[in-house]
């Protein structure tokens, strides 16, 4: 059997050096937000050294076009701006930036952050509800201890609430609902002091949201386990310090650990009901902009604990943020033993949704090492791209076939859809796209503007890269045209001069002429020559070596 998740394990990342410094941004729908933080590699863990937040409100969108408000992306773009010279003062290496809900449902979200890109030079990874949920357990793993007992987490935002089953060494359950504070405030509460019946409906709107996840979550628990409620994000941090300083007069200097119960959570909620906005602005402890939106906020932290049978939440300041550098840890080979499971991720959940749609591995493994075979002895003659987008051209490669489950008839087009829907862990929106994008043309026609789905790749550096690495997938796909693993081996040579690679075939049996083989290149090769400007000539070659493991 193949070796499956072999696939840039191997690939040499960075040296560690010591103390680096990284910054990340979440553009969440209330706020913006940074972390910058000192990586000590040799640990591995990190020690916060800044912090920025900006209350935007990108989640106040056009109530009828949904859009953005063109004011909003001014004051969203001016805060990043602000935020990018924080982290230029304090030398940060990289910034990593993720944006969540508001953009996520916005029609112009993908404009917005294409914006951000050309005026700040800041790339935006846009993630889906699932993926942002999975870098908040990261978050919440790194600031507290689990003690190898199972955690419910809670992260309400402006737009969107998460709820993660997890462990010390995996996230068990993620999801994610459309309730956040200000998504509910906006939508469905219009009086100040709230009236009963808006009172009521929101409740009840919150609860009827909540119970897909709830009902996920309590699905996943074992016979026996009772595990802590741990509360994340800036409604439960406000609401653990107005109860803080009401039961003991101070604010504790450090949230991580504050537990309140869920009986202090309703008489809070029942205060809250009945003050205007003024007045709930004028509680000790409360932030001014959180005034606005925090009874919303409190009701849906409120209806989760008591669906979830929870008495009382323990607060961790640690959330999506600190989840978005544990994430760039891993994926730079900055944690080794720790969360070795979570490193993982990316190969997992591309085999998972492969099994999903009955991708025959075996295959789908041989024209992956082909694929990246072609890329190593062609990157820095035909082509510049890296390690990482050597990953996506893996992906694309397992999962090219698998539009196969809806139909053999342009399963090229079906394996978009289902790897565009497939919510892929480990990756962002982007990401996803370019691998959606990859597999759709490893047949047929080549990306052209007028298709839809290349409409999706914003920037010309995404066109080029689906481009070319598609290009390198078709051949890939050819050299195993029967999926007998008939050819061992390729070898590129590459002659400038003429501006000529010639392809030399290696069979895995000596007396097999390959034939289908040679003419499924000859047939897709054209693609390949046009992209890279080169004539392209296969030759096989008479002894054979033995395959590849």
């Amino acid at each position: 059997m193949l070796n499956l998740v072999s696939s840039w394990e191997s690939v040499p990342t960075q040296p560690p050096k010591q103390h680096r410094i990284i910054a990340a941004i979440d553009l969440g729908t209330n706020s913006l937000h940074m972390v910058v933080v000192k990586i000590d590699p040799t640990l591995p863990a990190f020690s916060i050294i800044a912090r920025e937040k900006e209350t935007v409100r990108l989640g106040d969108r056009n109530l009828k076009t949904g859009e953005l408000k063109p004011e909003i992306i001014e004051k969203a773009i001016a805060a990043l701006g602000r935020f990018q010279e924080v982290a230029k003062t304090i030398n940060a290496e990289t910034t990593i930036a993720v944006a969540t809900s508001a953009v996520r449902e916005a029609p112009n979200g993908k404009d917005f952050l294409h914006r951000v890109k050309t005026e700040l030079g800041l790339s935006v990874d846009l993630i889906s509800g699932q993926e942002e949920a999975r870098r908040i357990y990261l978050g919440v793993l790194s600031g507290m201890e689990f003690n190898n007992q199972p955690q419910m987490i809670i992260d309400i935002g402006g737009g969107s609430t998460e709820l993660i089953l997890g462990d010390s060494h995996q996230a068990r359950t993620l999801t994610s609902s459309k309730v956040g504070a200000v998504r509910l405030t906006s939508e469905l509460i219009t009086t100040d002091p709230i009236s009963n019946t808006e009172f009521q409906y929101l409740q009840a709107y919150a609860r009827g949201m909540l119970e897909r996840s709830v009902d996920e979550i309590l699905a996943n628990l074992e016979f026996g386990e009772s595990p802590r409620l741990v509360g994340t994000a800036g409604t439960i941090e406000t609401l653990a310090m107005i109860h803080a300083r009401e039961k003991s007069g101070v604010i504790p200097s450090i949230l991580n650990g504050y537990q309140f119960s869920l009986k202090d959570l309703q008489e809070l909620v029942n205060r809250l009901r009945k003050l205007n906005n003024s007045e709930r602005a004028a509680i000790p402890g409360m932030p001014e902009k959180r005034a606005e939106v925090i009874l919303a906020g409190a009701v849906i932290l409120q209806e989760a604990m008591t669906l979830l049978g929870r008495e009382s939440i323990t607060v961790c300041e640690r959330s999506l943020r600190e989840g978005v550098i544990v994430d760039w840890m891993l994926t730079h080979g900055l944690i080794e033993d720790k969360l070795r499971y979570q490193s993982s991720v990316r190969e997992r959940n591309v085999i998972k949704l492969a099994n999903k749609y009955h991708v025959n591995l075996e295959y789908s493994d041989r024209v992956a090492k082909f694929a990246k075979s072609l890329f190593d002895q062609t990157q820095g003659t035909l082509h510049h791209w890296g390690s990482d987008e050597r990953q996506l051209l893996w992906a694309a490669a397992i999962l090219h076939n698998c539009g196969h489950y809806v139909s053999h008839s342009s399963h090229h087009k079906h394996s978009y859809y289902l790897i565009r829907n497939g919510e892929l862990l480990g990756y962002t929106e982007t990401e996803i796209e370019i691998i959606a994008n990859l597999a759709r043309y490893h047949r047929k026609s080549p990306p052209k503007k007028k298709h839809e789905n290349s409409q999706m790749l914003l920037t010309k550096h995404q066109r080029q890269m689906v481009s070319q690495l598609s290009a390198i997938l078709r051949l890939a796909v050819a050299l195993d045209r029967r999926q007998i693993g008939a050819i061992a081996q390729v070898q590129c040579e590459y002659y400038r001069q003429f501006q000529q690679v010639n392809l030399l075939i290696f069979p895995s049996q000596p007396d097999d002429d390959c034939a289908l083989e040679l003419w499924s290149l000859d047939y897709k090769k054209g693609v390949f020559e046009e992209e890279f400007g080169v004539k392209l000539v296969a030759t096989l070659e008479k002894s054979s070596v033995a395959k590849l493991s």
